[in-house]
């Protein structure tokens, strides 16, 4: 009798995770429950899982609601039935419609209305009245009394106890946008929405018994047999497996061959050994469709990197789906495929990401949007922003909110109600708020993709699913992770700028030659990897200078010991200092020598676990990445880590290996697990960060122009500007007779983009590029006026930044010229006219330019300065300061030095102390790098942008100079206050 059970997937409405909903019913004895969240299925797959561990009947529905009104609640019959209201909700949903008042002649589907809603006499076989406990008196006055074989049981279950009202109110608030105290009985469920007891809800009903009856009639004829496992995805790619099979097994071959040559016999072993477990797991589809997702990218000019435990393959190799050789490295096809592993495989491709959104519009289009979707997330309700949304539904100033968000501890200051918003907001944290789409993930299914769920369409045109990832999975769907990332458009505009700039072809693909070039590697070993992909952040910049790093497989084992876990744990540095003293690794066995002497006995790697599990215990490779999977996770209580664990041991007896040696090449094996990496996916990035560093060794300017369009890296825009200048470029400041809308080069000058100017309309800066290139450069002044219709306040923007300079006027000249101009001149919209009107002369004043107006409009309307920020300082006592490149010189010494802010990296100490790490440019345009210790941190604090004068002792680790600050203060900018 339960046919209108809400979750909290009922999003922003539900106060009920799908587990406790079913305990609470099997506490009671319910035999069967329907699940009907609003316009929402995310719950099914999990609550029907649910509900048979419970011994309960799941059946599945869908209240369906127009904005906060509600319509109809539809029950499926079975998996049929399902997939119909899936369908029907997704195509309103899909294409912008409304539900419509009445529900279709569904087949499989049973339809509740709302008493009142629709005449007894107008429901169809299929469709009923749902009749509330509270109204059960009024059926006479109605004359429903008479009706009850159309009447149903209908107690809508939205939360488990009365106190949980306040929680339902609190996300009702949330969601009209509006405080507790303006919400109406209609924006909210009844406090009578409970879970009740069989007993309970059936007394409610004694004088019309037949109403319980048809319920149980109606359930009774109602199930669901939602299966699970690989056979939920696209099933072939030839239109039979054995075809699928033949395909894979030729593009494999023939790839072999262009990789490895003709005499690649270990190569071709192993290609036939994969394609036998890929053939087995019965994946062949699944290889298929990646490889004609990276095929149609080539087509068409996309870059791609392939990366993930799927980089462990050779037969993605050979079809180049991904640019990591695993015989190179050592690399394990069971990380990526094997009989054991519980879940289906994922390949992660990134593409650019400007590019991505065309690759996902082909995978719908070639497969089909009924079989296609994107995956969803679920964005929660968590951390400060819970309480920032509770302070706004209790009426609550921003002050306020502002003070209990920010410092909840602080409760002398909080007020009155602060106490309730945070007691709510541990009850809200976790839950579901939204649906947001996940960063890549794309399924493509066997049968429509509506019997698994509904869809829901994203702001950019693609339809997503109701579940995310984790429930896809558990589903059996494989996911196609299709990523984008910036640093792939780094590359290719790259190569685009050096063949319209320079007049050359540069291949980046050849990446063997790439690795050995000599000027790549001194980019790597020095450091001075600024705008490279994975590689240009501070903490990465020190590792390689400490590492002296310059071939690909240390690339590889930097790309992963840098990660927080591995540095945290101590096994960074510890891993530096083998490094630099291999002599002093003892090996507790040979096994560990012979298999990690790469990494110098250092686990850094989610195949080194795998290795010594293998190698050293002998189980198989595919049951020793079960192991390292369980251990990296939270289920070491399963049974399957208890029977791992045990033969690991019996294995180690059995070999002779003593209790002592077992027990500590396991602790080894439990402390690495949790933060090892998976190496494939390091070297699949190391490969696009050498492909970045040829780039900036051999094309520095067109590189760093790329990086600057693309909008991505590590650091501020500015000192991208700032490193083409040092490598030889001449930066200059926006010009309407040469500027575009992105940044441009032309030679060794670097016209900044008119995307850079804050404020400056976007339709504007290309209205200007479209006129120059219809009607040639700007004449004067006046001809811009005259050609480009521009409002007062956007020219002023152009005069200040200076980009009317080929005029010869200064900024006020042309502001005086400009009021008059304005008035005079009419706005043609053509390439110019036939005979330039004279202009009229005027007679100005002497107006004359400050020697720091252009400075200062540059920071006003760029964000940063084009001469050396330096030069706008006051002038400083610094005969004693140094230059970083004297750093090495001067350890263990006290020191000054100027320094320009480019970014900071705050981390607690082991005691919850507040210290940061610091990196800067020095007055030659280096970098360098400080250390600010909790106790001399309180005292001199970073107070923005600009040059400090620091002071602190110069300390050095594995060659690598920084500087730990002792104190440090802002400089003040000439003629202008802190």
């Amino acid at each position: 009798m339960y046919l209108n059970c809400h979750t909290y997937y009922s999003l922003r409405y539900g106060t009920i995770p799908p587990r406790e909903l079913v305990a609470a019913a099997a506490r009671w004895g319910i035999k069967t429950l329907v699940l009907t969240d609003i316009n929402n299925t995310s719950a099914a797959f999990e609550f029907v899982r649910l509900c048979e561990a419970s011994g309960i009947k799941p059946v599945l529905g869908m209240e369906l609601r127009r904005e906060n009104q509600l319509l109809y609640v539809t029950i499926a019959r079975n998996i049929a039935g399902f997939e119909e209201i899936n369908r029907f909700y997704s195509l309103h949903a899909l294409e912008g419609k409304v539900l419509p008042d009445r529900a279709p002649a569904f087949s499989e589907v049973y339809v509740m209305y709302p008493e009142g809603r629709m005449p007894v006499e107008e429901l169809r076989h299929h469709e009923f009245i749902g009749i509330r406990p509270e109204d059960i008196n009024r059926l006479r006055v109605k004359g429903l009394h008479k009706k009850q074989h159309k009447l149903l049981v209908w107690s809508p279950v939205v939360f488990l106890h009365e106190q949980d009202f306040i929680l339902h109110q609190l996300l009702r608030a949330i969601d009209c946008n509006t405080v507790l105290s303006k919400l109406t009985p209609e924006d909210m469920a009844s406090k009578t929405a409970l879970l009740l007891p069989p007993e309970t809800l059936n007394n409610y009903f004694h004088q019309y018994p037949e109403i319980p009856e048809n319920t149980c009639r109606l359930l009774d004829t109602c199930g669901v047999d939602m299966d699970y496992g690989l056979q939920h995805n696209r099933q072939s790619f030839t239109g039979t497996k054995d075809g699928d099979f033949t395909l894979l097994e030729k593009l494999a071959v023939s790839g072999c061959e262009r990789r490895y040559g003709k005499l690649g016999t270990r190569a071709l072993e192993r290609v036939q050994k994969e394609l036998k477990v890929i053939r087995e797991q019965d994946f062949c589809a699944y290889f298929l469709i990646t490889w004609d997702i990276v095929r149609y990218a080539k087509t068409v000019g996309y870059q791609h990197v392939g990366r993930g435990s799927g980089a462990n393959s050779i037969v993605a190799f050979c079809l180049e789906i991904t640019d990591v050789d695993p015989l190179e490295l050592d690399l394990y096809f069971e990380r990526f495929i094997n009989p054991h592993r519980s879940t289906p495989p994922d390949f992660d491709i990134d593409f650019s990401w400007n590019e991505r959104d065309d690759l996902v519009d082909y995978i719908f289009k070639r497969y089909g949007r009924e079989y296609t979707a994107l995956l969803a997330t679920y964005n929660t309700f968590k951390g400060r922003s819970i309480i920032r949304e509770l302070g706004k539904v209790f009426g609550l100033p921003k002050a306020d909110i502002d003070r209990i968000a920010d410092n909840p501890l602080d409760t002398d200051t909080h007020h009155p109600l602060a106490p309730q918003m945070l007691h709510y907001g541990n009850r809200l944290s976790g839950f579901p708020n939204y649906l947001s789409i996940h960063a890549g993930g794309i399924i493509i299914s066997e049968a429509p993709i509506f019997r698994h769920t509904a869809l829901d369409m994203m702001p950019k045109g693609f339809p997503i699913t109701h579940f995310d990832m984790y429930h896809a999975e558990q589903l059996g769907f494989h996911k196609f992770d299709v990523l984008s990332q910036r640093g792939l458009g780094h590359l290719k505009d790259a190569v685009e700028l050096v063949r319209s700039n320079r007049g050359k072809e540069v291949d980046i693909y050849r990446v063997d030659k790439i690795k050995q070039d000599l000027r790549v590697r001194h980019l790597l070993r020095s450091g001075k990897c600024m705008g490279c992909f994975y590689i240009e952040s501070p903490a990465m910049r020190g590792l390689l200078q400490k590492l002296k790093c310059e071939d690909y497989v240390h690339l590889v084992a930097a790309s992963s010991i840098i990660r927080p876990g591995v540095a945290s744990s101590g096994m960074m540095r510890e891993y530096i200092r083998r490094f630099h003293q291999p002599e002093s690794v003892e090996y507790i066995h040979p096994t560990f020598e012979e298999h990690l002497g790469e990494t110098f006995g250092v686990m850094v790697y989610q195949e080194d676990v795998m290795k010594i599990v293998h190698h050293f215990a002998g189980l198989d490779l595919d049951e020793s990445d079960v192991l390292r999977r369980i251990m990296s996770g939270k289920k070491y209580r399963s049974d399957t880590f208890t029977r791992l664990r045990q033969k690991f041991f019996d294995n180690c007896r059995q070999r002779g290996h003593s209790n002592e040696l077992a027990n500590e090449v396991w602790r080894q094996i439990e402390s690495f697990s949790g933060y090892s990496f998976c190496k494939a996916h390091s070297a699949s990035f190391a490969v696009e960060s050498f492909q970045s560093l040829y780039l900036k060794a051999y094309y520095p300017l067109e590189f760093m122009v790329a990086v600057i369009n693309n909008f991505g890296g590590f650091y501020k825009t500015e000192f991208y500007f700032h490193e083409a200048r040092m490598n030889g470029a001449t930066v200059l400041a926006p010009c309407v007779n040469h500027s575009h809308y992105l940044t441009s080069i032309g030679e060794d000058t670097i016209y900044i983009g008119f995307i850079h100017l804050h404020q400056l309309e976007r339709k504007l800066a290309h209205e200007i590029v479209a006129q120059r290139s219809r009607g040639g450069a700007f004449r004067s002044f006046g001809d811009f006026i005259c050609r480009v219709k521009v409002s007062s306040e956007q020219l002023d923007i152009l005069i200040r930044i200076g980009a009317f300079r080929f005029t010869a006027k200064n900024k006020y000249e042309l502001m005086w010229e400009k009021n008059a101009l304005l008035q005079t001149h009419t706005y043609s919209g053509s390439g110019g006219t036939l005979f330039e009107a004279e202009p009229e002369t005027f007679q100005l004043p002497d107006l004359e330019e400050g020697p720091l107006d252009q400075a200062m409009a540059e920071i006003e309307l760029l964000g940063f300065p084009l001469c050396s920020p330096f030069e706008l300082i006051e002038p400083q006592n610094c005969g004693a300061c140094i230059q970083a490149a004297q750093l090495s010189g001067q350890v263990g010494r006290m020191i000054h030095i100027l320094g320009y802010f480019v970014c900071r990296k705050q981390v607690n100490t082991k005691n919850n102390q507040v210290m940061h790490f610091g990196t800067w440019i020095d007055e030659s345009g280096d970098f360098f790098d400080t250390v600010h210790f909790p106790n001399f941190l309180k005292h001199f604090p970073f107070r923005g942008s600009g040059v400090y004068k620091i002071k602190g002792k110069v300390v050095t680790d594995f060659g690598f100079s920084s500087i730990e600050v002792v104190s440090m203060t802002k400089v003040q900018l000439r003629g202008l206050k802190d």
